[in-house]
């Protein structure tokens, strides 16, 4: 089942972040009475003053909004660490790492994952970015929802889509589709050059978008701009979708013999989620850190 976070991610941007990151729009919504008892007004009249406070009193200004502002992301801090233990890792991830033949290389702080494995002589690479979740743009939600975009905005609206929404999953209505999950899927033979497919991983699916051929492989990694400028300059091939429908079809059994399955399709926007989540929480970290240096 997809976690809070990912059902959050599949509605409206006034619904988005319903999962750890709406919850704590929701705990953050109302301002803190510290924040209302903050120095904002003294800033605005120091223009006010003599030239000879100004320094001093800024300074003194600034010090007290450091230390709301350290306060606040430990507050985040804490309310992601509660949420990190009411989670499980999703089967599909388990099974996946367990059982498939790829080896992940996640670099934390890093957008991009792969995954790799050898078959027979070729060099297979699968990358995705944890990006496609901040780029993805929903459909525009059901114009006739009960709530306006006034009461979203408050914690007991945010609240009540959150419920709405697992309600709807727990009836077995029907959902709006999950994010689409870029997949950038290289096959490589030594002194062969490289296939480089362009596919989407979407609601357990893989869609293939692409199919090209480099003679070059450095081509299809595209790592220096002179390999990018090679493969712009190289024929790409038709669209996909206009091949015979038996061409396409064994096409994608192609990728299926070489791991590209449906597992895949689970486990890409699963670990996503994670992933986004783990580099939310190491950028809170470094943050807090550089504010309270």
């Amino acid at each position: 089942m997809m976690s809070i976070r990912a059902v959050a991610r599949s509605v409206p941007r006034t619904l988005t972040r319903l999962s750890s990151t709406a919850l704590r729009q929701s705990r953050a919504a109302r301002p803190s009475s510290q924040l209302l008892k903050s120095s904002w007004t003294p800033f605005r009249t120091s223009q006010f003053t003599s030239a000879f406070s100004t320094t001093p009193f800024r300074q003194s200004a600034n010090s007290a909004v450091d230390e709301e502002l350290s306060v606040k992301l430990e507050s985040e801090l804490q309310f992601e660490g509660e949420l990190k233990e009411s989670e499980q890792v999703p089967a599909s991830v388990k099974d996946f790492l367990e059982n498939s033949p790829f080896e992940l290389k996640d670099t934390s702080g890093k957008e991009d994952v792969f995954l790799t494995r050898t078959y027979e002589n070729e060099k297979i690479t699968v990358s995705f970015s944890i990006s496609d979740l901040a780029n993805y743009e929903p459909d525009e939600y059901n114009e006739d929802s009960a709530l306006g975009d006034e009461e979203l905005d408050t914690p007991e609206g945010k609240q009540l889509a959150e419920a709405e929404a697992e309600e709807g999953v727990e009836d077995g209505e029907e959902r709006e589709p999950g994010v689409p999950c870029r997949l950038n899927i290289v096959v490589e033979k030594p002194n062969k050059g490289a296939l480089n497919i362009e596919a989407v991983a979407q609601d357990g699916q893989i869609l293939v978008e692409n199919f090209y051929y480099f003679k070059d492989a450095k081509m299809a990694h595209g790592e220096t701009p002179e390999a990018v400028h090679a493969a712009e300059d190289t024929y790409p091939g038709p669209p996909f979708g206009s091949l015979d429908e038996d061409l396409q079809i064994l096409m994608e059994r192609y990728l299926e013999d070489r791991g590209v399955t449906q597992a895949m399709a689970v486990f890409v926007p699963d670990y996503m989620d994670l992933k986004e989540q783990r580099e939310y929480n190491t950028w809170l970290k470094d943050v807090k850190t550089f504010v309270d240096a």
